[in-house]
């Protein structure tokens, strides 16, 4: 077994994390480094990412995983995208951005979205790696199941005719954007 860090307090994201890594130690950020926070200034997925997973690793001095993730929805033209955890506010709270999101959807026929995770690897002398994963899916018209976090209760999986939230986390973890990144990091590793 050995240690992952992940450059993340959001414990959703951990949980995930640990789903994908059974076998090994899944480390928050926030056991090491009590006040971690990095300012997401970059205009994509990849570079918030990288952001996050150099800094944790210029703090620690070791390998450190990030991602940057969110919901891009066709019909608002990527919206919320980068945006995702702040959708509705700074304050990050999953059932206002849903809310909102429902809202601007209201009188939309074209549902369809995708979850996009950017993962970066940053370790001490080495340049960072970025891997990205996608999942493709339709925003429902209201909330369907309880698990998840995000948006997961809104977005639905058509070949799996449920949404993130009715997914346990180990189905979750098998199909999600997350994992797909991660795949793609596993082949570097």
């Amino acid at each position: 077994m050995k240690d992952i860090v992940i450059a993340t307090s959001n414990q959703g994201k951990i949980n995930d994390f640990k789903y994908i890594f059974p076998d090994d130690n899944v480390i928050g950020i926030q056991t090491l480094i009590k006040d971690f926070d990095v300012e997401e200034t970059g205009e994509t997925f990849e570079e918030n990412a990288s952001l996050k997973s150099e800094a944790a690793c210029q703090l620690l001095g070791k390998m450190v995983i990030a991602d940057d993730s969110g919901l891009s929805v066709d019909a608002l033209n990527g919206e919320p995208g980068i945006y995702s955890a702040r959708y509705a506010g700074l304050d990050k709270n999953d059932n206002a951005n849903i809310d909102l999101l429902l809202k601007n959807m209201k009188d939309v026929t074209d549902r369809t979205a995708h979850f996009v995770c950017a993962v970066a690897v940053s370790e001490p002398g080495q340049k960072t790696k970025v891997y990205r994963g996608e999942v493709k899916g339709e925003i429902t018209h209201e909330r369907r199941g309880n698990e998840g976090f995000g948006y997961d209760p809104v977005f639905y999986v058509p070949e799996l005719c449920q949404t993130m939230a009715e997914l346990t986390g180990e189905e979750k973890a098998a199909i999600s954007h997350r994992r797909k990144a991660i795949e793609k990091l596993k082949m570097d590793y």
